[in-house]
């Protein structure tokens, strides 16, 4: 296991985490009852009701020794039967949201069986932002940092898990879904939860975690919270409830959704998060995604084309097959059902924080039937990553290089020739 150490190099330096090797107590990592939450959970009835979905609570985990109780929005579509099952979908939110019943209805709209639940113990009350803890909740968000010291089973995180497992397990055992066809999708801590979960669920057919990523010890919106933990509270954490520490078993495909100048999730953690998984990726990386529910996080385009792909076989995005740089002289591969119609080069001159960096966004050459697309950088560049769009106009991305002599920097690990959606 690992501790992560933070040190300040000078007064308003970078925060520098430094791998340190440490053994903690036998016995004391996450570990989740996955015969127990695999398990269908026993539902109530709730009276927080909203048009075209049903509204319920299933039972969680122990909180202090007390039962807990979920609040969540599940619908099946009406066409669904036992000889016509339809695919489902797991929807996470993200900080500062709850169940949200028109990101279920988006998916039941689409064909699918969707569940949203609720991960701090609260219930919607009203619009959007209107909502407030019940008496049976579990330990409220987010992140949990001031929960460190508490019991594993008692921490945010724990309980946020468990809870998308049993709410898996609950969508499934609905009369005409298909339990052997659910995705599961987050935004933000959602996108967060959605790679742990990933991780430690294996019956999801596919995942979209949209921001969140891991390696938050390292480069993330939570820097200043690891330091106010100190360096041993830190890295327990780190070492409990990071996704980095559950990447490894994501064996199903992912779909990466993220913008170049996310506030929480940077490029730099993005991209080890999503090196780390070992399943099939697809990288969906636009210039200035905007971070936020109701919109930016639940419409993409790939996210349904994805699934569509994995679910019913549809038409999937476009794969990239290959990246390279000679020089100034960048380029990629892709193999496509879909005709791919542009490509584009999206690069930034400057260094420094990954939030703070202006994107530039030309055309790239492509030569649609190699299904190749170059481009020539400026000498200035410091990062580079080209985009294919398609037909429908769903993007898929490289990877992003770091040019090695744009900041005097030994080269990253190279990516010529190699395959990125594997």
């Amino acid at each position: 296991m690992k501790c992560w150490i933070l040190l300040h190099v000078a007064p308003g330096a970078v925060l520098l985490w430094l791998a340190a090797a440490v053994s903690l107590a036998a016995g004391a990592a996450p570990a989740w009852d996955l015969g127990t939450l695999s398990r269908p959970p026993q539902v109530y009835p709730a009276t927080n009701v909203a048009d075209g979905v049903q509204a319920g609570f299933f039972t969680g985990l122990p909180y202090r020794g007390q039962p807990t109780r979920v609040f969540a929005y599940y619908r099946v579509p009406t066409n669904a039967t036992t000889r016509a099952r339809v695919p489902g979908v797991v929807l996470v939110h993200g900080g500062g949201g709850t169940a949200f019943a028109e990101w279920v209805r988006l998916w039941t709209g689409r064909g699918y069986a969707a569940i949203a639940m609720d991960l701090c113990g609260c219930v919607p009350v009203g619009t959007y932002g209107k909502w407030e803890r019940h008496a049976d909740g579990g330990p409220p968000g987010w992140g949990g940092f001031d929960q460190i010291d508490a019991p594993v089973g008692d921490q945010w995180t724990y309980h946020a898990v468990a809870d998308i497992l049993l709410a898996h397990s609950l969508l499934g055992s609905l009369p005409g879904v298909d339990a052997r066809r659910i995705g599961i999708t987050g935004i933000s801590w959602g996108g967060y939860l959605t790679c742990i979960a990933a991780g430690v669920d294996r019956r999801f057919r596919c995942a979209v975690p949209v921001y969140g990523c891991g390696f938050l010890g390292e480069n993330s919106a939570w820097l200043e919270d690891f330091e106010r933990l100190g360096p041993e509270r830190a890295g327990r954490w780190l070492d409990w409830w990071d996704p980095a520490r559950y990447l490894d078993d994501a064996r199903m495909p992912i779909l990466w959704v993220n913008g170049s100048n996310d506030f929480a999730y940077p490029m730099d953690s993005w991209q080890k998060s999503y090196r780390r998984a070992p399943g099939r990726r697809t990288l969906c990386l636009r210039v200035r995604m905007p971070h936020a529910h109701g919109g930016a996080g639940e419409n993409p385009g790939e996210i349904h084309a994805f699934m569509e792909a994995r679910m019913r076989g549809d038409l999937p995005l476009a794969r990239v097959t290959g990246q390279g740089r000679n020089g100034l002289r960048v380029w990629a591969s892709c193999k496509s059902r879909v005709p791919v119609r542009r490509a584009e080069l999206n690069f930034t001159r400057q260094g420094g924080r990954w939030q703070d960096r202006l994107w530039e966004t030309i055309p790239a050459t492509l030569d649609a039937r190699r299904g190749r697309a170059e481009a020539e950088l400026p000498a200035s560049a410091t990062v580079w990553y080209l985009n294919f769009v398609d037909d429908r106009d769903l993007v898929v991305s490289t990877e992003h290089e770091v040019v090695p002599l744009a900041e005097g920097r030994a080269p990253d690990p190279p990516v010529a020739g190699g395959k990125m959606d594997r």
